[in-house]
């Protein structure tokens, strides 16, 4: 799907406020609000929208520990890389998983009550016997940026 700046003005407006009002996304985008949101429609149709989610302050919640870890794997057949990924999918305390190159296979964001739930985390893990053949520990001391709103206009390429 291609889009256009009236696409591009409705999809920072909901990223911003997912909860925007039908005719507060209007004006943002430059439209009535009928064709503005049956482009919106459209944008979810094609997966270009897949949710609205709340951005909770988990640390005003409860205090927790954020871990970045690395895994590297023992084997590189499809089936291993199945077997870790269905378990990642599964373990609500990793909350993102990155596939990467560059020496790891893995990059994993774990959120744990402390630093003693992230180890028996990591060890239950690996008495699941997944394949895993390293992994590093990186704890997350101070968060210095988290975006969640895409710049999206400077990920596209420039109009002709």
């Amino acid at each position: 799907m291609k889009l256009d700046a009236i696409d591009l003005r409705i999809l920072e407006a909901i990223q911003e406020n997912g909860r925007i009002t039908k005719l507060a996304l209007a004006e943002r985008a430059g439209l009535s609000p009928t064709p503005c949101w049956l482009r919106l429609r459209k944008l979810e149709k094609a997966g270009i929208v897949t949710g609205y989610h709340a951005r909770v302050a988990v640390r005003r919640v409860a205090p927790v520990a954020s871990v970045m870890m690395e895994v590297t794997l023992a084997n590189h057949r499809q089936a291993d890389f199945e077997r870790f990924e269905r378990a990642v999918a599964t373990t609500p305390e990793i909350v993102a998983c990155w596939s990467v190159g560059g020496g790891v296979d893995y990059i994993l964001k774990i959120v744990a009550r402390d630093i003693d739930a992230y180890q028996r985390l990591v060890d239950s893990l690996l008495d699941r016997e997944l394949g895993i053949d390293r992994y590093f520990t990186y704890i997350v001391t101070k968060t210095v940026k988290e975006e969640t709103v895409l710049p999206l206009e400077t990920l596209l390429p420039a109009s002709e």
